[in-house]
C-alpha cells in the first residue's frame, strides 16, 4: 500500500499555487520547481488530464508538449473535490477536510456531495448546516495572495459562483464567471495584464473521459480543444506572463464486468452504516462495534484487488498527509478500501449515474494519481 513517503514526498498539487505565489514575490512561500519570476502567473487546471493519458496523447495537443514539465502526485484520494481544495488551500486532505467525493460528517449523520455541497440523504443543499467557511477554516492561496498586496483571479464555470466548494477552497479570489473557451482565454488574458495570480479551469476532459473512457476518440478529441486553447494563451498573453498547467487527478476504465455492486452484494451491506466516497475509493463506516467483522467480510470478498485499511492504519500510512485534524478523522471511514486493480465498487440504487460511468478515478494507480505541471514564460 502506498504510504505517505511515496505520495508526499516531493512536491504534490498542494504546492501548484504556493509555487506560483512565490513567483510573484511574495515572501514565505515554497516553489519546489524554482518556478521564474513574473508580474503575472497563469495556473490552468485541466481536469482529468493525468500524466499517463497525456503522454499518450501528445499528438493530439502538441502545444502541452513544448511545456517543461514532471509528473507529480495530485495526493489521495484522487478525486476532484479533494484536490481542488487541495490545490487552493495548499494542504492535504487529511488538514482541510475533504476527504472523498462524498464523505461521512459525524456531526450531521450523513454524508456531505462535496462538489454539490448536498446531502446524500436528502439532497437538500447544505451550505447554511455544513457552512463551507467553518468546514475547511484554513486561509486559501488567494487569501494569503490578496494579504500579501497580490491581486487574485479564478475564472471559472458561472455555475460555481459561491459554491459551497467555491466558498471553501478558493475562496479571496475575484470571481471571473465564463461559458466556454473562449470567454476563459479573454477573462483570463485581461487579469494576467493586470498582474497577479490568475487560476482557470476546464471540465469537459474529465466529463467525456467519465462517458466515453479515457482514451476515447470523444476524449482525445477534447484534448485536441484544450490544446488549441493553450496555444491561444501561448499567443495572447502578455509576454512574460508565466503559464503552468497541471490537473486533480487521472483516469482509467472500469468496464462493467469489473464493477460490483454493494447494493445488491449482502456481504457488503452487512455491518455497514453508511458507504461514501466513490468506486474507486470506498470509505466504509461500520455500525457500532462491527469493524473488524466488516473488514474481514470485505477482504474474503474482494480479495487482493483491493486495499482495505482500518482508519487507523490509514492515518498511520499517511495517505491523507503526514497530519490529520481531529476534526477531520471522522470524515475518514473506519475502513478504506482502495482500488488495486481495474474495479470499482458502485451503487446502482444510490449512485446510479455514477454506477454507470465508463471512466473512474480516486485510487492510487499511477494512471490516476500522476498529474502533469508543465510551466513556461510567454
Amino acid at each position: 500500500m502506498p504510504t505517505a513517503l511515496d505520495v508526499y514526498s516531493g512536491p504534490t498539487l498542494a504546492n501548484v499555487l504556493p509555487a506560483a505565489l512565490a513567483g510573484l514575490g511574495a515572501s514565505g512561500e515554497h516553489d519546489p520547481w524554482g518556478l521564474p519570476r513574473c508580474s503575472a502567473w497563469v495556473v490552468l487546471l485541466v481536469d482529468g488530464l493525468g500524466w499517463n493519458l497525456l503522454q499518450d496523447s501528445l499528438s493530439e495537443a502538441p502545444a502541452l508538449g513544448e511545456l517543461t514539465g514532471v509528473p507529480t502526485p495530485a495526493g489521495f484520494p484522487t478525486t476532484t473535490a479533494t484536490s481542488l481544495t487541495t490545490l487552493g488551500t495548499g494542504l492535504p486532505s487529511g488538514l482541510h477536510g475533504v476527504t472523498g467525493y462524498r464523505s461521512f460528517v459525524p456531526e450531521i449523520d450523513d454524508t456531505v456531495g462535496w462538489l454539490s455541497w448536498r446531502s446524500g440523504r436528502s439532497g437538500n443543499d447544505l451550505r447554511e448546516t455544513v457552512v463551507p467557511e467553518r468546514t475547511q477554516p484554513h486561509p486559501t492561496v488567494f487569501e494569503r495572495a490578496v494579504r500579501a498586496g497580490i491581486p487574485a483571479t479564478a475564472v471559472l464555470p458561472a455555475s460555481f459562483e459561491g459554491s459551497g466548494l467555491t466558498r471553501a477552497a478558493l475562496r479571496g479570489a475575484r470571481f471571473a464567471p465564463r461559458h466556454a473557451h473562449g470567454d476563459m482565454i479573454a477573462h483570463t488574458v485581461v487579469a494576467a495584464a493586470e498582474g497577479g495570480l490568475v487560476y482557470c479551469y476546464i471540465s469537459e476532459v474529465d466529463t467525456l473521459g467519465h462517458v466515453y473512457g479515457p482514451g476515447s476518440l470523444a476524449w482525445r478529441s477534447e484534448l485536441a480543444e484544450v490544446g488549441a486553447a493553450v496555444d491561444v494563451l501561448l499567443r495572447e498573453l502578455p509576454r512574460g506572463t508565466g503559464l503552468l498547467v497541471t490537473a486533480d487527478h487521472g483516469m482509467v476504465t472500469v468496464p462493467e464486468s469489473a464493477r460490483i455492486d454493494a447494493d445488491h452484494d449482502d456481504t457488503l451491506r452487512s455491518g455497514v452504516h453508511t458507504l461514501a466516497g466513490e468506486p474507486r475509493c470506498r470509505h466504509v463506516h461500520t455500525e457500532p462495534g462491527r469493524t473488524d467483522d466488516v473488514a474481514a467480510r470485505w477482504r474474503d470478498r474482494l480479495g487482493d484487488d483491493w486495499h482495505i485499511l482500518t482508519r487507523a492504519e490509514a492515518i498511520a500510512s499517511g495517505l491523507f498527509g503526514p497530519t490529520v485534524a481531529p476534526d477531520v478523522a471522522g470524515r475518514i471511514g473506519d475502513l478504506v478500501v482502495v482500488a488495486r486493480g481495474g474495479g470499482g465498487i458502485v451503487r446502482s440504487r444510490a449512485e446510479p449515474h455514477l454506477s454507470e460511468l465508463v471512466g473512474q478515478h480516486g485510487a492510487l494507480t499511477d494512471d490516476e494519481l500522476a498529474v502533469p505541471v508543465l510551466h513556461t514564460v510567454t
